[in-house]
């Protein structure tokens, strides 16, 4: 299983960006979907969760200008980001919780990380 994000770029404060990701491979069901950031220097954080069923849950930091999105036809997630600040300055990575087969755990798969950068 691979996840592949794409996206990322320079903004200015105020601007929009699109995250996208895509799981591919042996996929049996994918559970919860989600977006985390890391800044220079930060611990990683949770940014957005998404449920098979498509119920959303969001950071504090974002709620308002963040929306997560699914389409389980195609595994993928989406990450609509408006109003960037500098604070959102991060590398961010999509995560899934991923069955590969009907009787195997999930495990966690994580994409590469695509970076974000919010400057004037």
């Amino acid at each position: 299983v691979q996840l592949q994000a794409s996206g990322g770029g320079l903004v200015q404060p105020g601007g929009s960006l699109r995250l996208s990701c895509a799981a591919s491979g042996i996929i049996f069901d994918i559970n919860v979907m989600a977006w985390y950031r890391q800044a220079p220097g930060k611990q990683r954080e949770l940014v957005a969760t998404i449920t098979s069923t498509g119920t959303p849950n969001y950071a504090d930091s974002v709620k308002g200008r963040f929306t997560i999105s699914r389409d389980n036809a195609k595994n993928t997630v989406s990450l609509q980001m408006n109003n960037l600040q500098a604070e959102d300055t991060a590398v961010y990575y999509c995560n899934a919780a991923i069955r590969t087969h009907s009787r195997s755990s999930r495990s966690d798969y994580w994409g590469q990380g695509t970076q974000v950068t919010v400057s004037s």
